[in-house]
């Protein structure tokens, strides 16, 4: 069975080999069609920015100012207050709040939060305290509009 494996693997490595030096020829294994025209694009809903909010920072449970929802973490209760923010102020559409898994930062105190102006620039990671610092991260979003 090892040496019906190992012929199999040589055999495709020829196969390879062999279209790789043809020129003007790909693999048959490989879409020709650029990669720009192969995956649909849409425009996105916001204009002004995208805010990445970190559910994995925070999990512990929150005291939450909603006596009802008590399972809530302190970066649910941090989106949620930037979303009804963002919409008090009609600034819903210019920006979006979204909910992201691990952005690889894992402070030990405070949420990671991503603010993007679609610009194409490296947007900085913000750690946030996600009680105290919830006006001074909102001004931030503000500013940074396109």
């Amino acid at each position: 069975m090892k040496k019906l494996i190992r012929r199999i693997k040589k055999l495709l490595q020829r196969i390879f080999k062999r279209f790789a030096s043809t020129s003007g020829q790909t693999s048959p294994l490989i879409n020709s069609r650029p990669l720009e025209t192969s995956i649909p694009s849409v425009p996105p809903r916001w204009e002004s920015g995208l805010v990445l909010v970190c559910s994995q920072c925070g999990n512990e449970r929150s005291n939450s100012f909603h006596p009802t929802n008590k399972s809530s973490t302190a970066s649910d209760d941090l989106e949620n207050w930037l979303k009804s923010r963002l919409k008090f102020e009609g600034l819903w559409g210019e920006f979006r709040v979204v909910s992201t898994s691990c952005l690889g930062i894992c402070p030990k105190s405070g949420i990671t939060v991503v603010v993007s102006n679609g610009s194409g620039e490296n947007s900085p990671c913000l750690i946030v305290n996600p009680h105290s610092d919830r006006e001074l991260l909102y001004s931030y979003i503000k500013q940074n509009k396109k």
